[in-house]
Formats: C-alpha cells, structure tokens, sequence
C-alpha cells in the first residue's frame, strides 16, 4: 500500500548511499549560506530602523534652524535646515515618502522594528533546524565513510 500522495516520504539517513548522502550535505550548506546572509540583512534593516527611531526622537526644540546633514542615499548627504519641528518625511517603501507627524513616525519605524524581529526569531529556529540535518547528515556520512575505509576482517 503506498502513502497518500500529500505525505512525504521518510528515508533513513543510513540508508542513503555516500554520494546521495555528499549531495544533501552540499545543498543544506548552500541552504544554510543564503539564510544567514538573510539573516545579516534583517538585523541590518532592523538597526536601521532603530536608528531612524532614534534621530526622530532626537528632533528638539533647540534644534530649530539649525544646520543639518540630510541623506540623499547611504552615502550621499546634503546640508539642510531643520524648519518643522512636528512632521518629519517618512520613507514607506518603493521610492514613496510621506510627511508624518513624530509620533507616528516613531510609531511606524517601531513597528518595522518588530515586524523585523518577529522573522528574524523565525529565521533563527529555520537556521537551526537545518543546522541540525546538516549536523546528523555529517555524522551519517562521516560514520559510512570510516566504515568503507576500515580493514575488513579477513577469517
């Protein structure tokens, strides 16, 4: 009787040959090299949202006409002057920018923030999981491969 076409499969690692088992290893290592990379990307997008909480917060009265650094790009910034201390431009995406009062824009960024860590913890637990297989697949293949190069006995 075979499975139900919507169930997967279940194979033991030991029964997967070296090269089969040589193949899952590559693939969950590139697997693993591309989440972290997402990874890295999310906690840099995730600082970055906390920082733009943090210069919305350090807009002050005393501040008011006062010369400063206005960034164009990541690498590229303009002198400005800060004229309205209640509305700052807030960028929601795709190029769009909207003006907002501070309190909503410290609202917005906090709420990026969280939306941010949310997947990141959903990130780590998928980082993990397939840490493991790689780590039971490495042990599978380590142990057939001494097998296969160990002196047979010969009585």
């Amino acid at each position: 009787m075979s499975a139900p076409a919507n169930q997967p499969q279940t194979i033991s690692l030991s029964d997967l040959e070296i090269p089969q088992l040589a193949e899952i290893r590559k693939q969950l290592e590139e697997e693993l090299s591309l989440l972290s990379n997402s990874f890295a990307q999310l906690k840099s997008a995730q600082a970055k949202f906390r920082s733009c909480v943090e210069n919305v917060a350090e807009v002050k009265p005393q501040n008011k006409g006062k010369t400063i650094l206005v960034p164009l790009t990541n690498s590229l910034y303009v002198p400005g002057k800060l004229s309205d201390l209640e509305n700052v431009i807030v960028d929601v995406g795709t190029g769009y920018y909207v003006k907002k009062p501070r309190a909503q824009a410290v609202k917005h960024y906090e709420s990026k923030v969280e939306y941010i860590g949310t997947n990141i913890v959903a990130l780590q637990q998928t980082i993990q999981q397939k840490q493991d297989n790689l780590n039971a697949i490495l042990s599978v293949l380590q142990n057939k491969l001494q097998a296969q190069t160990a002196p047979k006995d010969t009585k």
